[in-house]
């Protein structure tokens, strides 16, 4: 019988496409939201440790209850050297890769699928390359203004010029359209060709992974995944398979959690063949449990979706889809201020709660309760802990674990 709650965790965590976030300033973000997640559940926790390499950046928590501790080893995968390298391009590089990356998701379906599955996914989609249209038009317009004024075509060509140096120079960078154009040229790559420097780390750390799975002492492997890190997880999860088909059903259970996935913006695209192939070999594999959060105010995620029967994959091997109301998670003034910042919105999925509730980032990966019962129970860890953070039940539930 699977265990329903742990003492010692290993979390594999890979984010999104954030190009704001190197490894230090991740570990700094994450002891901030422990803090909130420390007074919303009573609970205490210590970080420590450390470690960087060109794989993954490590730390150890460990977090405390009246009746209850918990040892997790975090590892966050990291993928910023790649962003960045996107991020070196020109200007004049990235703005074709980008209109093509554009035309490739519409021509191949995926624009359309958005549209049926989740029309906010499809504005987060349209925006750059619509925001970048409107800045062209500004653009000429200040061309046509210069030459009803001076009646020269020089004049009108050096005001189209300047209007668009200008454009480039403010609107681009303030909209973020250089770091959305770049996650769009990214997924394509990754769709049509994959990336080399992703798919060797992969590979390196499947093997870690399996080698946890079979050798270490921790009650739980949870690999977690973030927006597009959600996609970068199920491959993780599929090459290790491919080096232990067994992964999960022979000694330590492994969880998957996507949350505010972007598995569909992936899967959507018709020529993502090799990644809905990777999905259905993860979903069907019998030793691991997949929970796939939603929320339906964030934009940058697929609400109220099935995602293997959005894909045309078989329905038997769908995820344990959990929805999630984040106004339910904050205090109301803190909601009021962000509820239109989708960015801010969208990270609340790896953010502290400011109220106990069905899904919560931290009690996932640091909790006493295992991820599976606490997807699968209907409002999540909430019950299970009382007001002064013991969990209810402790040392008879901890005691049938170990037996």
């Amino acid at each position: 019988m699977a265990r329903t709650t742990v003492a010692k965790r290993l979390v594999f965590h890979i984010g999104g496409y954030d190009p704001i976030t190197p490894p230090a300033g991740a570990q700094r973000r994450f002891v901030r939201e422990m803090g909130r997640f420390q007074l919303t559940w009573s609970v205490k926790a210590f970080i420590d440790g450390l470690q960087s390499s060109a794989d993954q950046t490590k730390w150890n928590v460990t977090t405390t209850g009246p009746n209850w501790q918990v040892e997790t080893e975090y590892h966050l995968i990291r993928w910023d050297d790649v962003i960045e390298t996107f991020k070196r391009r020109t200007i004049w590089s990235r703005i074709p890769l980008g209109i093509l990356a554009f035309l490739d998701f519409v021509w191949a379906g995926a624009l359309w699928g958005y549209l049926r599955t989740n029309w906010g996914y499809a504005v987060f989609f349209l925006y750059p390359f619509v925001m970048f249209g409107v800045l062209i038009l500004a653009a000429l317009l200040i061309g046509v203004f210069a030459f009803k004024i001076s009646g020269s075509v020089p004049v009108t060509i050096s005001g189209g010029f300047l209007g668009f140096a200008a454009v480039l120079a403010g609107p681009w960078r303030w909209l973020h359209l250089s770091d959305l154009f770049d996650d769009w040229i990214f997924s394509r790559e990754y769709v049509r060709s994959g990336n080399s420097t992703i798919e060797q780390r992969l590979d390196r750390l499947a093997a870690e992974l399996v080698t946890a799975a079979n050798n270490s002492d921790t009650d739980e492997i949870l690999v977690i995944g973030h927006s597009l890190g959600a996609v970068l997880a199920a491959d993780l999860l599929d090459r290790a398979l491919k080096l232990d088909a067994a992964l999960g059903r022979s000694k330590i259970p492994v969880n998957f959690i996507t949350i505010g996935s972007s598995i569909l913006k992936i899967g959507l695209h018709r020529a993502a063949t090799r990644f809905r192939a990777t999905m259905e070999r993860v979903a069907r594999s019998p030793g691991i449990f997949w929970g796939d959060y939603q929320a339906r105010i964030d934009l940058l995620n697929f609400y109220d979706c099935q995602p293997m029967a959005e894909m045309g994959l078989p329905k038997g091997a769908e995820a344990v889809v959990r929805l999630v109301e984040i106004g339910r998670m904050l205090e109301h003034a803190m909601y009021r201020r962000i509820r239109l910042q989708f960015f801010r919105l969208h990270c609340q999925f790896i953010s502290g709660n400011d109220r106990r509730a069905v899904y919560d980032y931290f009690m996932l990966i640091c909790g006493p309760v295992s991820a599976k019962s606490q997807t699968l129970a209907p409002d999540g860890a909430v019950s299970m802990f009382g007001d002064d953070g013991a969990l209810i039940g402790g040392a008879a539930v901890l005691q049938r674990a170990a037996n």
